[in-house]
């Protein structure tokens, strides 16, 4: 017996001890440099909107705060990398919602579970822009359409799955119109052939097209969200300009690995989201035609679950299949 009481102290001791140090490594965290995964190149809204953030983040945790660039597969790429990483707070994942709310429903093998990611905070919403040429000669969406019914075009997007993408099907199926799909590794390039004028239109990231459109490079024929853009006030969503109900609008999100510790996770939701509410921020978001949401761990869940069933049903009754 005596010999059990000190094996039963010991494995107490044991527990205790482990107990203590995991406690000790939550309360150290951050104890290295923080990745903060992005599934699309650089130059993006993505890009912009984080970036700003970093700036305000990194003298509060106290560690370097490194943005990854990891594009591909719609975004299902950076999205498996970061549900493969070990859930102690240094990885986190920052998209468009479309990569958990619309990726699961168009690709068979995205290569991640929409639950392996836990959403820490809606972080903006916004539109896309659909713009065109000026040699395709279309001043409306009206002039679009019947461009479009005239002869097949092109349009670009930044890439398959994307939120362009996902609002000119939007449109076409819609409009009852077809055109060509021609992907590219992120909006900014998307963008560059649109203003070459190698392909005739897309629906683009506003931060990405706004200079181009106030150069009069290209063209703005309408906002996909439900609300105009208020840095392009005169330019009608799709809704007013002639098709009622249509509403292609679309949030940035930040995402933990699932099994990051609560305390971890609700100091790294905090500290972002005091980061995204100082007061130049709204300012600085409302330049690239984003409003800032910044709500709760809860609200992102709500909102995001909301969005999947919403293209669900588009993407079914669409035809849209990504693999």
């Amino acid at each position: 017996m005596p010999s059990l009481r000190r094996l039963t102290a010991g494995l107490f001791a044991l527990t205790v001890l482990t107990a203590l140090t995991a406690g000790s490594a939550h309360a150290a965290w951050p104890d290295k440099p923080i990745r903060i995964i992005v599934p699309y190149p650089p130059g993006g809204p993505s890009d912009i909107v984080l970036r700003a953030v970093i700036e305000k983040m990194q003298p509060v945790l106290k560690q370097p705060i490194v943005l990854e660039n990891k594009p591909g597969a719609g975004g299902n790429l950076g999205a498996a990398e970061a549900a493969r990483a070990a859930p102690d707070g240094h990885t986190w994942f920052f998209a468009t919602d479309n990569v958990v709310t619309i990726n699961p429903h168009v690709y068979m093998k995205a290569g991640f579970k929409p639950d392996d990611l836990v959403p820490v905070a809606v972080v903006s919403s916004f539109s896309q822009t659909l713009v065109c040429h000026p040699s395709l000669g279309a001043k409306t969406l009206a002039d679009f359409v019947k461009a479009a019914q005239a002869t097949k075009l092109a349009y670009a997007s930044g890439g398959a799955g994307a939120p362009g993408h996902l609002a000119m099907e939007l449109l076409l199926a819609t409009a009852g119109v077809e055109m060509e799909h021609i992907p590219y590794k992120g909006p900014a390039l998307a963008a560059q052939d649109v203003i070459g004028g190698q392909v005739p239109c897309g629906f683009l990231a506003g931060p990405t097209v706004l200079p181009h459109i106030r150069s009069g490079r290209i063209v703005a024929l309408a906002v996909s969200g439900s609300k105009r853009s208020p840095v392009l006030p005169e330019v009608p969503t799709v809704a007013e300009a002639g098709f009622p109900g249509y509403d292609a609008s679309f949030l940035l999100a930040v995402f933990a690995p699932k099994g990051v510790p609560d305390t971890i996770f609700t100091a790294f939701h905090k500290a972002f989201v005091d980061a995204l509410r100082q007061p130049d921020m709204a300012a600085r978001l409302q330049a690239t035609d984003q409003s800032i949401v910044a709500g709760t761990p809860a609200e992102a869940a709500a909102q995001l679950n909301a969005i999947s069933k919403k293209w669900g049903e588009v993407a079914r009754r669409i035809h849209l299949s990504l693999d």
